[in-house]
């Protein structure tokens, strides 16, 4: 075995998952903007310390100007029709200033205990307003001294609400990933076997991943550059491309065509749903080019 030709082979199927990786991107962060779901899952995260009070909350000055401005529909480009969108950052300090504002503590230091249960039991039934009274409970009655557990406390929401929403992202992903190995018939044994058996695929199939490792940033902005790419690289990744590997005998072998199809379509779809910035950090160590941290919108 030729340990060129074995690393000629895994360029060309990592080349393969990027290109199929960036358009898995590309379409997840379409459907995660205007689905607003990192907004969806902050928000329902802050119904945990707001309870009915979450849009009173998100409505106060401190976080409604932390809203992001987008187009209102995907058309709006048109028109530049733009509008706030769900709040999807803020951070921790801001929303603990926010939540004493809602609460009334806000500018009133000296308060006995039972003042303080008083003002904190207006608040409707929600985990933020049962911290605060079992705090006070504890003999915590120092506003200072509540902030700063409260900082601590909604630093913890604020990180589980990233995760809720990178978790989401992760399910889209995967879902997407599959329809897309599926759909298009993407068998990673089968281009496996055909880069093994042609030179003249390896070599171009190399070629387009080390014109991709050149890049600077891996991100979908020319999507239709990188399907090109994988295009003419002969590589055969869909149905229509495999029609003279099916079977020409009933029985057997088309119980081993099924077989090694649905373990070359999983691998590819685990491969895809790593992301297009997995592969192509790989495909900058494989080509020998420096590595650029990458972000990616499905990852959070």
């Amino acid at each position: 075995m030729s340990v060129s030709q074995a690393l000629e082979v895994a360029i060309g199927l990592i080349f393969v998952y990027y290109v199929l990786g960036s358009i898995i991107s590309y379409v997840t962060q379409m459907i995660l903007e205007s689905a607003e779901t990192r907004g969806a899952a902050l928000e329902s995260h802050l119904k945990r310390l707001a309870g009915s009070k979450t849009v009173d909350l998100i409505n106060l000055p401190q976080l409604k100007s932390l809203q992001p401005i987008r187009y209102k529909s995907w058309w709006g480009v048109f028109g530049a029709r733009t509008e706030a969108k769900k709040l999807e950052k803020v951070p921790v300090t801001t929303l603990v200033d926010a939540f004493f504002d809602l609460t009334g503590l806000t500018g009133r230091p000296q308060l006995n205990p039972d003042e303080l249960i008083s003002i904190v039991n207006k608040l409707p039934e929600s985990e933020g307003k049962q911290a605060m009274i079992k705090w006070i409970n504890q003999g915590v009655t120092n506003i200072n001294e509540l902030r700063n557990r409260s900082n601590d406390y909604f630093a913890g929401i604020l990180a589980q609400a990233s995760a809720t929403f990178k978790a989401n992202a992760r399910s889209i992903v995967i879902i997407l990933s599959a329809i897309l190995v599926i759909g298009l018939g993407t068998d990673s044994i089968q281009i496996a076997k055909d880069l093994w058996n042609n030179a003249e695929m390896r070599a171009v199939a190399a070629a387009q991943a080390t014109m991709i490792a050149q890049q600077e940033d891996a991100n979908a902005e020319d999507l239709n550059q990188i399907i090109i790419n994988l295009s003419e690289s002969n590589i055969r990744f869909a149905w229509w491309h495999l029609q003279d590997t099916f079977p020409q005998n009933s029985g057997t072998p088309w119980v081993t065509f099924i077989v090694f199809k649905i373990v070359g379509l999983s691998l590819s779809v685990v491969a895809v749903s790593q992301g297009s910035s997995f592969w192509y950090d790989i495909l900058k160590k494989l080509t020998g080019k420096s590595s650029n941290p990458v972000s990616e919108e499905a990852k959070g």
